[in-house]
């Protein structure tokens, strides 16, 4: 079977509406940009990197409020202390391999100088999740031109998902994984607002997954599917970018984040001991151009609203890391080592055996 979103396999996950796109795009002015690294000489390359600009790419110029949310610590996000110290988000946001942050960040700054920005000091926000099972990550395959490739080509369209970017070379619960994202839609005060997200998604064991409740994983066994590193099990990481236009402040952004952990949950995440669970949330709503020294006319939801916004995240994040899994390809990399698809068939006709029409 082609592959396929989730909502294309008639598996519809929540309540809430989605966006047009059903994708962190539907957020005005948040765009996305991948590049993919794939080659098998001079080394296997199977990487890439994802880039999300908001702002439509004048973040530089006009920050947004962000908090941030480690479910499992054993990973890495640059930039968090002062995210965390001043509540706002200044730069891009990257994600890729776990070897390259720092090629990554070191060129979202040189790119910042060329677009002739120049507000002192940066502190890039760049996420990473391990690809050596299927990439030769030692060689240092990315580079910079890479990323201002990912960078350039970022839109506000659909998003690209599965075997992409940042994603390329990923394996979620035992299939192949990689990049993917979702959108919901809520009403308060009788004001629309969107939240968008979306995941590297690289984590969890075969017998964990559950799609809207049903243990597939526990129905597709190793005999029937091959589940890589099935004799160490090695878990692993996931990023979560939440995007939103509601008009929230930092502490809000950071309640925001962590309910990616829920989402996440109902997928089958558990926050394995060697997993890097870090989840950043920003909001669009205000504006807060750099170099101002008073910011007027601040807004922001009252507490109880936020239940809404709280739901959005978790049923995005829910369907993002799906999203990821029903997209992704089988592929080969690294010594010759095969990561296999989630068959879409099976899937199919697990969820009618437990939900029969």
């Amino acid at each position: 079977m082609t592959r396929a979103r989730l909502r294309d396999l008639g598996i519809t996950i929540g309540r809430l509406p989605v966006g047009p796109l059903n994708a962190i795009t539907d957020v005005p002015g948040v765009w996305v940009g991948h590049e993919t690294v794939i080659h098998d000489q001079p080394s296997v390359a199977r990487t890439g990197v994802t880039v999300i600009l908001p702002r439509a790419g004048r973040i530089w110029e006009d920050n947004c409020f962000a908090g941030h949310f480690s479910f499992n610590g054993n990973g890495e996000m640059t930039g968090l202390p002062w995210l965390e110290e001043s509540g706002t988000l200044s730069t891009p946001i990257g994600i890729t391999n776990t070897h390259q942050v720092g090629l990554v960040r070191d060129t979202f700054i040189a790119y910042e100088r060329d677009q002739g920005y120049d507000f002192g000091f940066l502190l890039p926000v760049v996420a990473e999740t391990y690809d050596g099972w299927l990439n030769d990550i030692d060689t240092f395959p990315l580079t910079a031109d890479h990323v201002r490739a990912a960078l350039n080509r970022a839109s506000d369209g659909p998003v690209a998902e599965g075997n992409v970017g940042g994603g390329t070379g990923m394996i979620c619960h035992g299939f192949k994984g990689g990049i993917g994202t979702s959108s919901r839609r809520v009403e308060i005060a009788g004001e629309i607002y969107t939240v968008g997200v979306l995941v590297q998604a690289n984590y969890g064991d075969r017998s964990h997954l559950r799609v809207d409740g049903v243990p597939v994983g526990m129905e597709i066994p190793h005999e029937h599917t091959p589940e890589p590193r099935r004799e160490t099990r090695k878990s692993s990481s996931i990023i979560v970018v939440i995007a939103t236009d509601a008009p929230l402040v930092a502490a809000q952004c950071q309640r925001l984040a962590r309910r990616a952990t829920v989402g996440l949950a109902r997928v089958g995440g558990v926050g394995h001991n060697g997993s890097g669970d870090i989840f950043l949330a920003f909001a669009t709503g205000n504006s807060l151009p750099t170099g101002h020294k008073v910011f007027e006319n601040l807004r922001m939801i009252a507490h109880q609203p936020m239940n809404d916004l709280f739901e959005a995240v978790a049923e995005a994040t829910e369907e993002s890391i799906l999203n990821a899994l029903t997209a992704a390809e089988t592929m080969t990399g690294y010594q010759g080592r095969t990561v296999r698809a989630l068959p879409l068939d099976d899937l199919q006709q697990i969820m009618a055996k437990y939900r029969p029409i």
